[in-house]
């Protein structure tokens, strides 16, 4: 999987395949799925960071459709660029 450098270069179905690719722990060792999670907290400049996925707050989907949505709205909320259109 190509990583892009800013969160407005993926599209919403882009980023929710990122998701579900470190959600599955689809990969070929641990130091590559670390890079993952390790993308996902510069990407998003979400303040709870990794914890969205590992510890998601009571409340909150447990899956990658809920960090999604919580990405989203946080990112809407506190001006941050969005996704890139289809």
């Amino acid at each position: 999987m190509e990583l892009k450098n800013k969160f407005e270069e993926y599209t919403e179905t882009e980023f929710l395949d990122f998701l579900n690719k470190i959600w599955a722990v689809d990969v070929a060792s641990e130091a590559e799925h670390d890079k993952l999670i390790a993308a996902f907290v510069r990407l998003t400049e979400h303040p709870q960071g990794n914890g969205l996925i590992f510890y998601p707050s009571e409340g909150v989907e447990d899956s990658p459709a809920g960090v999604l949505k919580i990405v989203k709205e946080w990112r809407a909320a506190n001006g941050k660029p969005g996704f890139k259109a289809t």
